[in-house]
């Protein structure tokens, strides 16, 4: 037996992973954002949500504009008066969460809904997928616009709309597995024995599904933060005391053609790398599940 039949599933993940240094690369900006993000407090110099502590006299203020503050603001100043950098540190924090926090109730809704369609079948799967195709019809920015139109502003209102738009891509992708792993003789097998339906789905189904599970999750994510960042940008987001990365674009865009082009730029210019470094690794995620691609 050789070195790399007795290594686990993780080794092997990685090891092709990492021969993809762009992907990697791709990974690593992903961290480094989201410690950034995170650590945002002990990084920047400003609280961008203390009101208290801005000041209209530091409002629209070019990068390397030094405050009232007494610091530096490396990226300027948007037109309430807040340091850029830390803005935008604090608006990749609530995209991340969000895009999170909408990704993965998702997929444990849309997993659920497509794992139990095909394993009920009958009029149960015919009524629920007839749900879900309807919903794929429609484009998510739209339904996402309506939801969060009828629930207002809020960080639940926004989760609640995004897991409403983005469920139908986990409940298709799953029906689709376990619809054909459901014709197995394993699983008719397990369904033979005293074991509850639930068990099987549980044990058997559900692992299966997985891997293209996991692709999705990783794009949706991308699509949840892209999302959130039009919403927010057509003032449909988070209120104005929080602002998301797409607020400050938004705040930034009427005064682009007066010269004051890093309220948009600086802010649209971190989006775009936070979204194509996840898009990056969720590509060499479905590349090495995908059978066919594999050498």
């Amino acid at each position: 037996m050789s070195a790399s039949d007795t290594q686990s599933p993780f080794r092997l993940f990685w090891r092709e992973f990492a021969e993809n240094k762009f992907a990697v690369a791709s990974l690593v900006v992903v961290v480094l954002l989201a410690l950034a993000a995170f650590l945002a407090p002990l990084l920047v110099p400003q609280d961008p949500y203390n009101l208290e502590l801005l000041s209209l006299m530091d409002a629209r203020r070019a990068p390397g504009f030094v405050g009232s503050g007494g610091y530096v603001h490396v990226l300027g100043t948007d037109p309430q008066g807040r340091d850029l950098l830390s803005a935008i540190f604090y608006g990749l924090r609530i995209s991340i969460i969000i895009g999170l926090a909408a990704g993965v109730i998702a997929l444990v809704l849309g997993t659920i809904v497509g794992i139990f369609a095909a394993y009920a079948g009958g009029w149960i799967e015919t009524v629920l997928m007839r749900i879900i195709d309807l919903q794929l019809s429609f484009p998510a920015i739209l339904l996402a616009l309506v939801l969060v139109a009828l629930l207002g502003q809020g960080k639940g209102q926004l989760i609640a709309a995004l897991v409403a738009a983005q469920y139908a891509y986990f409940a298709r992708t799953s029906y689709g597995a376990a619809k054909a792993e459901r014709r197995k003789d394993y699983v008719e097998a397990a369904l033979a024995t005293p074991l509850p339906g639930y068990k099987v789905a549980v044990r058997h189904l559900l692992p299966n599904c997985m891997p293209p599970l996991i692709v999705v999750a990783t794009v949706q994510i991308a699509n949840a933060i892209s999302l959130e960042a039009t919403l927010s940008f057509l003032g449909l987001g988070l209120p104005v005391t929080e602002p998301s990365l797409g607020m400050l674009i938004s705040n930034g865009f009427p005064y682009m053609m007066s010269g004051r082009y890093w309220i948009s730029v600086f802010p649209g210019i971190a989006l775009i790398i936070l979204i194509v470094a996840i898009n990056v690794v969720g590509d060499q995620i479905r590349d090495q599940f995908n059978p066919r691609l594999r050498k």
